[in-house]
């Protein structure tokens, strides 16, 4: 498809801030939303495969998959959450691309919705059985369908997203042979390899997360130290064989990259991505700190969302002269301020409480009872989402009045 037809496809709106922003944020936000998807993924593997355990740490391994399966849980809400930012700022620009390959496989993008609705069900019905068995062995059955259902999602988003990069083969996907295909049916364009290290990286950085709670546990008065000793070695083997399994995904990715996009497999942008995950081998065996090795995974996910856009940039701008920084700009500062002043304020509000509630409350024994700090944090976090909604009230208001 020719470039003066792809930029046609723009929206005739153009975006309300710079491009570049777009293009920072869905990075940044794909980074937060992935480590929450990798966090879920290795937690709810843990806890599967915990759960009727045996050997001399089965008591050990019980524990852990409680605790992986709260984590998982958890984690499925907030990765819902933080996937909506990337989604729409790829969107706003890199429409042309995003809309097409979701029209061509439009049954895999509706099925996304249904796949997830039903993984996340049957998550709380593995959940409930799980707690209703207390100590006795519960069944895993219904907790391997979600978890199986949840990898099912992530190869359609996988696919979507790899449809995106060519647009040279939309027509025929649409018309094979010059008869028309409007079923939404197909599945185009997927690398295997590809989608492998995605869901191979969530071992590594599930590692490092299992170090950080290590090292969260350590902190309780009278804690088990053996148990304590178990999170550090399981954490140290899921960051090395994790981590060594995703940099050989991310090798064969690179080397079935399509023709035209074959040397960036020697890209800087390659090298540094398997540097990263290297560097959080190399760190699980030798830093003692728990948190400095969760936040290093998060930066291993930062360069993951800088690896997806290089290539992405590679492909459509390289290949196919798609520039999305030269889309047109029609300022709103309005909008652009809300967004960076609710990600800050209110985000960052709401999340320290949260945070700071969950930290206190999870290293107290018995009874928890706010501190001070905790208290006045939960009434600015109350004070400015009420902020919020009236500001949004009384804009619309004026909108409509004036």
């Amino acid at each position: 498809m020719d470039l003066a037809t792809l930029e046609a496809l723009r929206s005739p709106a153009g975006v309300p801030s710079h491009p570049a922003i777009f293009l920072a944020l869905g990075v940044v936000t794909w980074a937060l939303h992935i480590m929450a998807v990798h966090v879920t993924l290795g937690s709810l593997l843990l806890s599967l495969i915990g759960l009727n355990k045996g050997g001399d740490q089965a008591a050990h391994w019980r524990r852990l998959s409680y605790m992986a399966l709260e984590h998982g849980k958890i984690g499925v809400s907030i990765a819902i959450v933080l996937g909506v930012a990337p989604l729409l700022f790829v969107q706003v620009i890199y429409d042309p691309f995003w809309f097409v390959s979701n029209v061509l496989s439009a049954r895999w993008a509706i099925g996304f919705i249904v796949l997830l609705l039903v993984a996340y069900w049957l998550l709380w019905l593995h959940y409930g059985l799980v707690r209703k068995a207390g100590e006795a062995s519960a069944s895993v059955f219904w907790g391997w369908i979600s978890f199986a259902l949840f990898l099912a999602v992530g190869f359609v988003m996988h696919l979507l997203t790899s449809q995106m990069l060519y647009p040279d083969e939309w027509l025929q996907w649409y018309a094979p042979d010059g008869v028309i295909d409007a079923s939404g049916s197909g599945a185009h364009a997927y690398n295997p390899a590809r989608y492998a290290f995605f869901i191979l990286l969530s071992l590594p950085v599930t590692g490092a997360w299992l170090l950080g709670c290590r090292q969260y546990l350590a902190g309780r008065a009278e804690e088990d130290a053996t148990y304590i000793e178990f999170l550090r070695a399981l954490g140290v083997r899921l960051i090395t064989l994790g981590g060594a399994l995703a940099v050989a995904a991310l090798l064969v990715w690179m080397l079935t990259l399509p023709a035209k996009a074959a040397g960036f497999a020697y890209s800087p942008w390659s090298v540094l991505m398997a540097a990263a995950v290297v560097v959080l081998i190399v760190l699980g065996h030798k830093v003692a700190s728990g948190y400095a090795l969760a936040a290093v995974s998060l930066g291993v996910e930062l360069t993951a969302g800088v690896l997806r856009e290089a290539l992405r940039l590679d492909i459509l701008y390289g290949v196919h002269g798609y520039n999305p920084l030269n889309y047109t700009v029609n300022m709103d500062w309005y909008s652009t301020l809300l967004f960076f002043i609710t990600f800050a304020v209110l985000g960052g509000l709401a999340l320290s409480f949260m945070l700071a509630l969950a930290w206190q409350s999870g290293r107290t024994r018995g009874v928890y009872t706010a501190s001070p700090l905790i208290a006045r944090l939960a009434d600015w976090t109350l004070i400015a989402s009420l902020a919020w909604v009236a500001q949004y009230f009384l804009f619309g208001a004026w909108v409509l009045l004036r």
